[in-house]
């Protein structure tokens, strides 16, 4: 199932509900069919997000197998990157500034 995050101020990031649910609950956010990050809530929950992957917490386990060839597969904490910078440039926005996820389902 796929998280699609649409910001007021910036454009839209899709991505895996495994991932997205990893990032929304590090920063203590419930993995609902649909909810909101406000103006407010977007600086605390990038250093959040930074501070898990400095700390190897959204990096620790794989969210990918290897493949065949034998590449690494991507942890999550370089997936976390594209909604650190979306929070961090929205919260740059009007006093409306939002970012609104949605998905089929809870996840």
């Amino acid at each position: 199932m796929l998280v699609t995050f649409t910001s007021s101020e910036t454009g839209e990031l899709m991505m895996f509900a495994d991932v997205a649910g990893a990032l929304l609950r590090a920063v203590g956010k419930e993995t609902t069919k649909t909810g909101t990050f406000t103006r407010d809530e977007m600086l605390p929950a990038a250093e959040l997000l930074r501070a898990a992957v400095a700390r190897g917490e959204a990096a620790g386990s794989p969210a990918a197998e290897n493949d065949e060839a034998g590449e690494a597969p991507v942890t999550l904490g370089p997936r976390a990157w594209p909604l650190i910078d979306m929070l961090e440039r929205s919260s740059k926005g009007g006093v409306k500034a939002n970012i609104v996820w949605k998905a089929a389902a809870d996840f």
